[in-house]
């Protein structure tokens, strides 16, 4: 039988019990409502008038009314005679009230009367017990055809309740779990479902549906190994070490080269935890240092220097994070990730070898240039001679080449120093007011050339920094420098001191046309300059800076706006008072 009939059937069958039993105890209520309208139309009211005719013929003698009102009783007991004799009974009381009429003393005709409404109550108090005898043999009959219809129809509802749902659940039940089988990769999975309604036909398509899976499945399985193979070979011909890890950190696959940087075997890495590995193993525990604790994005730039082909060897690393989305799910969920080191020795010799080309191009020429320099002050002397207005300017545009010459070779041998690692710090308790005095004494000529006025803002109590003076007034130089060079004429650049929570701030704020806010992050990058500024310089200046400040153990920065002018600032930690 199909489900739906099932349904119908079941639920058709509960609806024409319930109208059975409604029907059954309806029919009964009206059988008892009718036997209970007898007895109180009929015997009830006669009983009623009979005792009110009573109490007014007691009255006739003291109260003229009682009459009118033996009357209006009797003539309403004249209207209801139901029972048998009982209309008899009636007119002899009726031609007895005639006659009391004439003769209101007659105690005879009264007693005759009283007698006539004794005989009428006795009357229907019989009829009144046998209404009711009848009426409680109908309440018993309604309570038994009631008490089995109601145990049938909770017969037959028990017996759908317990049959029905478990008819349809069953088979919903073990479709699920075929399909969770299903979802699990076992194809060989199939459901039997008995009978030919609609879970048949779901079997009977289910089956299918498995069989064409565990097929597919079987057809496709060598062609899946045969693609793991080739990303097996892929991975193992990469120059660049490979090592992919599961999300548990199971280490799932290696390459080669990933074996001979960390000097283990396939068979002690493969299917190995690679936290496990990593207790023994130094180079593995730093690859997996971002994965157990993410580092700063500085510490995460910096390359790996590996001892590996009986040389020293540069990798940089970088950790790739595997998500997918499953089938019919919204979020990603992590399956694992993939190690790769890439090798920039390469590139490191070369950036080393450029290193100490501009080191040494930019010793060579720092001499002839210094001497050109010197050259040009002796010329200005006058016993050298004489110079008239165009040798003098001659003279003065060798003097500013020459200058501009031995600053770009100052930074290059600067960047050397910052790039081969080579910086000579000498790192002393330094009062700040001498780093700002000695910028301020060195830039005072050009700001004075361009009507620029040096504002100095020192708070008071400011405590001494450590810090190598020299360097930190070659930032602090520099930073008034730019500052002058891009503000307009007649304009202010405020130097400031102040307290900081980590030491001391040292800030130089101009009014000059400001960075966009696109190049901010860029500016302190070596040979950055803005787009649309005066390329006069090499783009070194704020880089070295940064380094000066970052190796000293402070932190530099600029807040800037385009058309609001900028402020460069560093902070460097201060001296704590024992």
């Amino acid at each position: 039988m199909k489900i739906k009939k099932k349904l119908t059937f079941g639920v058709g069958l509960l609806f024409c019990l319930i109208i059975l039993l409604a029907g059954v105890s309806m029919w009964y209520i009206n059988e008892l409502k009718r036997d209970t309208n007898n007895i109180l139309t009929a015997n009830y009211n006669t009983m009623e008038y009979s005792r009110n005719m009573l109490l007014a013929l007691d009255e006739m003698k003291d109260n003229p009314k009682a009459v009118s009102k033996f009357g209006s009783n009797l003539e309403k007991q004249l209207h209801n005679m139901t029972e048998r004799n009982e209309d008899n009974v009636t007119l002899d009381i009726a031609e007895n009230f005639e006659k009391l009429k004439v003769d209101m003393t007659n105690d005879t005709i009264q007693g005759y009367i009283r007698t006539d409404i004794a005989k009428l109550m006795e009357l229907n108090m019989g009829a009144i017990e046998q209404k009711s005898e009848i009426a409680n043999n109908t309440a018993e009959a309604a309570i038994v055809w009631i008490v089995v219809t109601g145990a049938l129809c909770f017969l037959i509802a028990f017996g759908l309740l317990i049959k029905l749902p478990n008819n349809i659940a069953k088979p919903i039940r073990e479709l699920t779990e075929s399909i969770r089988q299903i979802a699990n990769q076992n194809y060989s999975q199939r459901v039997h479902f008995e009978g030919h309604n609609e879970y048949g036909d779901l079997a009977k398509s289910f089956n299918t549906m498995a069989e064409k899976l565990e097929e597919y499945s079987s057809s496709r399985l060598e062609k899946i190994l045969k693609e793991k193979k080739r990303v097996e070979t892929l991975i193992n011909n990469m120059h660049d070490p490979v090592i992919g890890l599961d999300e548990n950190k199971i280490i799932l696959f290696v390459n080669d080269e990933a074996l001979k940087i960390t000097g283990l075997t396939r068979a002690e890495i493969i299917n190995k935890s690679v936290v496990d590995i990593a207790v023994s193993n130094d180079l593995i525990r730093t690859l997996i240092v971002d994965i157990i604790k993410p580092l700063k994005e500085t510490d995460k730039k910096t390359p790996l220097k590996i001892y590996t082909d009986n040389k020293e060897s540069y990798f940089e690393k970088e950790i790739i994070n595997i998500e997918v989305t499953p089938t019919g799910e919204e979020r990603s969920e992590l399956i694992g990730y993939v190690i790769l080191l890439k090798n920039i020795t390469p590139f490191k010799e070369l950036d080393s070898a450029k290193t100490n080309f501009i080191a040494t191009i930019s010793h060579e020429l720092k001499t002839p240039i210094s001497s050109i320099k010197m050259s040009t002050q002796l010329l200005e002397h006058l016993e050298t001679g004489k110079l008239n207005d165009e040798q003098k300017q001659l003279v003065e545009s060798i003097k500013d080449d020459s200058s501009r010459l031995l600053k770009i070779t100052g930074e290059l041998l600067n960047m050397s120093q910052v790039e081969t690692g080579n910086i000579q710090l000498n790192i002393q308790a330094t009062d700040p007011r001498i780093i700002l005095q000695y910028a301020i004494d060195t830039t005072k000529i050009q700001a004075d050339q361009k009507h620029v006025v040096l504002q100095s803002d020192i708070e008071e109590d400011i405590p001494f920094v450590h810090a190598d003076a020299e360097k930190t007034a070659w930032v602090m130089t520099n930073f008034l420098t730019n500052a002058i060079r891009y503000s307009i004429e007649k304009s202010e650049v405020i130097i400031s001191l102040k307290k900081h929570p980590e030491g001391v701030l040292f800030s130089v704020r101009d009014t000059g046309k400001g960075i966009d806010g696109r190049y901010k992050k860029k500016i302190f990058e070596r040979y950055f300059q803005v787009p649309g500024s005066s390329k006069s310089g090499t783009g070194l200046g704020l880089a070295i800076s940064k380094e000066f400040i970052e190796t000293q153990g402070g932190s530099i920065d600029v807040e800037t706006a385009q058309g609001m002018g900028s402020t460069f600032f560093f902070v460097l930690p201060s001296v704590i008072e024992k």
